[in-house]
């Protein structure tokens, strides 16, 4: 049986049709995205199908009992903003805890009536039965969901009202991981997440036993998640299978293979007409005439309409301007504000490369680009632009667009034209109608997006700094931007957390260390940085560096360096010798929990909980460790 399903299913605002007569269903373990262009309903469709908003037609089941964990795109408000980060998880596991509660008083009762068989025995159920749900591991788990989703130490005890909007977002997507319902709903989760979060959140939804839905612009993501993929796109909802490259080429096969349909359909009416047209008054007239009810009942019931095509955004980015050789050239740099973020070492970006600059959330990336426009002082050294440098400028948040303007009024300021013709300019980015009048502080984040890509395409500059171009951006937009990027002559630095978009573009790689201290530069792309990863060693002179052979992670996060196939092969040992040692210190952990809680002893059932789940914790990384290591042995 299906976990939910929805039977002609409808969305309507005002006299607008979102979408009608949409029938799905999720089964067990299902892994499916949802995909669309801004405004099809897909946000509308999840709300249904969470039991939030009732359909305007048809029905929604769901199995009795089924719990859902729902994610939406902004989820201010969603918790007790009082409360902590840390004890906000623990309320994930309130039945757990009072289990624990539970036994710690059935233990003090032993203490105090060790004859007691009857009481003993449930002890030893009920001990069992918290020890297979996880209790002696809740904390380490609230420990790897935290730090895969980007949450330092630090802020594990902070409350959630000192957090930003995207951390509340993101703290609300950790405690529906640790519920771990049945069905988690998730809409945009990667939204508020760096690049090493999303992959963390795309391993542990590939392992989650649950079924996920998830409405999602992230095309990597769903590569890496989900092996189902609905299209929400002019009110019908089309299913496939596979990822979402496997849906790309079964959507154009399907489109290619609609219009070849529609074109014979196309030849065989006009010469049904031709025929007519000859012989309706001439010798074959009855057989015309036959040909002409036939022909009629066929484009009643039979004929098919032409494929639709969703509007495209037409965007055209180049320049006629050529810069010098050395475009970036730094010395000495220091990013920050009041304190240093990180270092830069000295470097030089060349004409035509693409350097793209990663690192985790609140690493200083928009610091650095700010300090390359020049907007922003460095805090110690230089970093100056070359000879006949002209800047475009992407900013992350649309801060370059007056929130008082009219869209039109952005245009005209950018470039001159007449009115009519910054109209029929904005129409080449889906501005259509009245939409150009439309005031900047009203448009959606996609729109704004449009509007200042639109600026951009006018600006005719030679090096763009690029702030999360693709945020906002429906799929479509995504794709004719990156191919935009991908035949533009001038150079490229862009800061995003799009891995396909990365992929595409980027020669080098600028990545700022989790732990911070100094951007490392990596000559190639992005499969190469990621196959090669390990954290830099010591620069030898202090100019730009190129990229190590590198492994995904170093032996200890306190002590990490370079691992020759010799020193990795003597890693490997040590690694598999202690995970054999701390799998023998579990076994011995769980027979003394067994004696203690047989003997009544409270507190040594407490420390052994404890050594259980730090045991646990610690045989986790290694277990981590030794995936990458055996991986490259």
């Amino acid at each position: 049986m299906a976990l939910v399903t929805g039977k002609d299913l409808a969305r309507s605002y005002g006299a607008d049709d979102i979408f009608s007569g949409v029938t799905v269903s999720i089964p067990h373990r299902a892994r499916i995205a949802v995909v669309g262009p801004n405004g099809s309903g897909k946000t509308s469709l999840l709300r249904m199908l969470a039991r939030l908003d009732p359909p305007d037609e048809g029905s929604i089941n769901a199995a009795s009992d089924l719990r859902i964990g729902y994610l939406a795109q902004e989820s201010t408000g969603a918790l007790d903003e009082s409360q902590t980060l840390w004890t906000t998880m623990l309320d994930a596991f309130t039945a757990l805890r009072e289990d624990e509660a539970q036994l710690a008083e059935m233990a003090e009762q032993i203490a105090q009536n060790p004859d007691d068989v009857d009481l003993i025995d449930r002890y030893g159920a009920k001990q069992h039965r918290f020890e297979e749900r996880g209790g002696y591991d809740y904390e380490a788990r609230i420990h790897q969901v935290l730090g895969g989703l980007g949450f330092t130490q630090e802020q594990f005890h902070q409350r959630l009202e000192m957090l930003s909007g995207g951390q509340k977002t993101r703290a609300l997507l950790a405690r529906l991981l640790l519920e771990s319902p049945a069905l988690l709903l998730l809409d945009e989760p990667t939204n508020h997440l760096d690049i090493h979060a999303i992959e963390w959140l795309e391993k542990y939804l590939s392992a989650f036993d649950g079924a996920v839905l998830v409405v999602s612009h992230d095309r990597a993501f769903m590569d890496g998640v989900v092996n189902h993929i609905w299209e929400l796109i002019f009110g019908r909802l089309e299913e496939y299978r596979g990822n979402y490259s496997h849906y790309v080429q079964q959507r154009d096969e399907r489109h290619e293979r609609l219009w070849k349909e529609f074109q014979r359909q196309q030849a065989f009416i006009e010469k049904e007409r031709d025929y007519i047209r000859r012989n309706i008054a001439g010798q074959n007239t009855r057989q015309a005439q036959g040909r002409r009810k036939r022909l009629e009942r066929f484009l009643r019931d039979e004929a098919i309409a032409a494929p639709r095509e969703h509007g495209e955004m037409h965007l055209t980015i180049d320049t006629d301007l050529r810069s010098g050789d050395e475009v970036i050239r730094t010395k000495g740099l220091i990013v920050g504000y009041d304190e240093p973020l990180f270092e830069v070492p000295d470097l030089v970006l060349r004409r035509g490369a693409c350097a793209a600059l990663i690192g985790p959330n609140g690493a200083g990336k928009s610091t650095l680009i700010k300090t390359l426009l020049g907007r922003l002082d460095p805090l110690v050294g230089q970093a100056r632009l070359g000879a006949n440098v002209h800047i475009g400028y992407f900013a992350q948040a649309h801060e370059e667009l007056n929130p008082n303007n009219t869209i039109l009024d952005e245009i005209l300021g950018a470039s001159p034209m007449t009115v009519e013709e910054g109209r029929t300019y904005l129409g080449t980015f889906l501005f259509t109608g009245d939409d150009s009048f439309k005031q900047i502080s009203t448009l959606s984040g996609g729109e704004r997006g449009r509007v200042a890509l639109a600026k951009l395409a006018l600006s005719g500059a030679n090096l763009l700094l690029l702030d999360e171009p693709t945020n906002h951006l429906d799929i479509p937009s995504q794709e004719i931007l990156e191919q935009v990027l991908a035949d533009y002559s001038g150079t490229i630095v862009l800061v995003s957390h799009d891995r396909y978009l990365i992929r595409r573009l980027a020669t080098q790689i600028w990545s700022i260390p989790r732990e911070g201290g100094e951007l490392v530069v990596y000559e190639g792309g992005y499969d190469r940085f990621v196959a090669e990863q390990v954290p830099a060693s010591q620069s030898d002179n202090g100019t730009q560096r190129k990229a190590p052979t590198r492994s995904q992670e170093a032996a200890s996060e306190n002590d990490r360096h370079y691992l020759t196939p010799y020193q990795r092969r003597q890693r490997l040992a040590e690694v598999e010798a202690h995970i054999h040692k701390l799998e023998v210190e579990l076994v011995d952990i769980k027979g003394g929990l067994q004696q203690a809680s047989e003997a009544g002893d409270v507190a040594r059932v407490s420390d052994l909980g404890k050594a259980y789940s730090e045991t646990q914790a610690a045989l986790d990384e290694l277990m981590e460790e030794w995936e990458w290591l055996v991986a490259d042995v």
